[in-house]
């Protein structure tokens, strides 16, 4: 058996770290089974749904690296749903409904009042087939209902072991709405049946849908089959929250992959390391490419605990990942953000001290631009201005500079280094001083050295 996933987003709008868990979770265990991965956009609500947001959808992905096999849209296969929902209606499973959305919310709220639970209590089953005609004749356009059967549905879940759920306690699912538009339960069902999909895994806010998905997916693989295909096999994952314990949504705009990506400039990569671990028994670790994460990937390693994400952990990874990332690997990420100039020495020079990409261009201004030099001991740094080297300088300039000063004014360590650390970059800390006096030009060097104290 080829292993089968997929990943639907609704394109009703941005993907956030929620959503792309769930992606990249069917990805890469699509991608160690050597199976395939499904990209379906479930946009059978047309009126929320837009090509603004499936393009978004889209150019997320790419970016991130999780490439799929085929893709397509519930909103082309219209037709097929009408042949399922024909076919369970010509076996019984779904029936037609007449009460609108106000009597319905009202049958609710009278349940609860008298201390019942809220489900559907079949009353349209009860009509005659001239009530129903009647109905109809007076303008009445119904909505189908899924007819389960009252009896314990059992899986046994990847994630959270075996699973019992009593269907009896549940209202018969509507299918299709009034206005003729199918829901997103029944199209998906005929779709994971059509394409083979062998293993669905998501958050565990679907738990409760998937004993009625279950008796769905059983009398609509029945009637499109010759041979019934079973259910597939579920994995139901913790749902992440932020580091404040809220719930992750399509309105926190600071969590969608393109904010990410756009405006805080975070690396794809650093974003699938995180996801990937984050929830599992595996220490976070920075990783180059998708293949280590898909070849450590493993669902039984998936706690049952609520992980919670911060965006402080993506930057820090982000930048862990930076400093191991050679050139080749990070040119085209520094074009898309305005930073095409920096070269493959520049770039080895200073991602050791990067703790973001956007860092590399402070450095490039340290180097080449008009800087404001902090100026300690002006007579020392007029003497090692006269022991300067002259240019054009190498790698080991820097250490036979420094040893000339040491030798002419008995200095070592911080109290020979730092004054001419801050004098040529005014700071502290940053990338190795031999790897960055080859790239300045002479006279500025010199300019810096003689500054005089502000």
């Amino acid at each position: 058996m080829t292993v089968h996933v997929r990943f639907a987003p609704s394109p009703t709008g941005f993907l956030h770290i929620g959503n792309i868990r769930s992606a990249l979770f069917n990805w890469l265990f699509a991608r160690k089974a050597g199976g395939r991965f499904t990209l379906r956009l479930d946009d059978t609500d047309q009126e929320r749904s837009t090509q603004a947001f499936a393009d978004a959808i889209f150019r997320d992905m790419a970016w991130l690296g999780l490439n799929w096999d085929d893709t397509f849209r519930q909103s082309d296969r219209l037709a097929r749903y009408d042949e399922a929902l024909g076919k369970l209606k010509a076996t019984g499973r779904v029936y037609p409904c007449f009460e609108t959305q106000a009597e319905l919310d009202l049958k609710r709220k009278t349940q609860l009042g008298r201390g019942l639970p809220p489900v559907y209590d079949r009353a349209a089953l009860k009509l005659t087939d001239d009530e129903r005609a009647a109905l109809i004749a007076a303008g009445k356009k119904p909505h189908w209902r899924f007819k389960l059967e009252h009896r314990d549905v059992v899986w046994s879940d990847i994630v959270q072991g075996q699973k019992k759920f009593p269907a009896a306690s549940l209202s018969d699912p509507v299918m299709v709405r009034a206005d003729g538009v199918p829901l997103y339960t029944f199209c998906s069902i005929v779709d994971d049946i059509d394409t083979q999909v062998t293993h669905i895994i998501r958050g565990e806010d679907h738990v409760t849908n998937t004993a009625v998905q279950i008796q769905i997916w059983e009398a609509v693989s029945a009637v499109l089959n010759a041979t019934p295909v079973p259910p597939p096999v579920f994995a139901h994952f913790p749902l992440i929250v932020t580091a404040n314990g809220v719930e992750m949504s399509k309105r926190l705009g600071t969590m969608s992959i393109a904010s990410m990506r756009d405006e805080m400039g975070f690396g794809a990569m650093a974003i699938n390391a995180l996801l990937a671990k984050l929830g599992t028994s595996d220490p976070v670790m920075p990783r180059l490419t998708l293949g280590e994460l898909a070849a450590e990937f493993d669902l039984d390693k998936i706690s049952r605990a609520t992980p919670k994400f911060d965006l402080e952990d993506i930057r820090a990874l982000d930048a862990k990942i930076l400093h191991m990332t050679p050139y080749d690997a990070i040119a085209e990420r520094l074009k898309q953000r305005g930073l095409g100039h920096i070269t493959p020495a520049f770039w080895d020079a200073v991602r050791a001290n990067l703790t973001g990409l956007d860092d590399v261009q402070h450095w490039w201004r340290v180097v080449y631009e008009p800087l404001t030099p902090v100026v300690q001991e002006a007579d020392f740094l007029a003497e090692a201005a006269a022991l300067l080297p002259p240019a054009p300088w190498t790698a080991d300039s820097w250490g036979a500079w420094t040893q000339a000063i040491k030798v002419k004014t008995g200095r070592k360590g911080k109290e020979l280094f730092m004054p001419l650390r801050l004098a040529l970059t005014a700071a502290e800390h940053g990338p190795e001083m031999k790897l960055l006096l080859p790239m300045m030009d002479e006279a500025c060097v010199k300019n810096r050295l003689s500054a005089q104290t502000a």
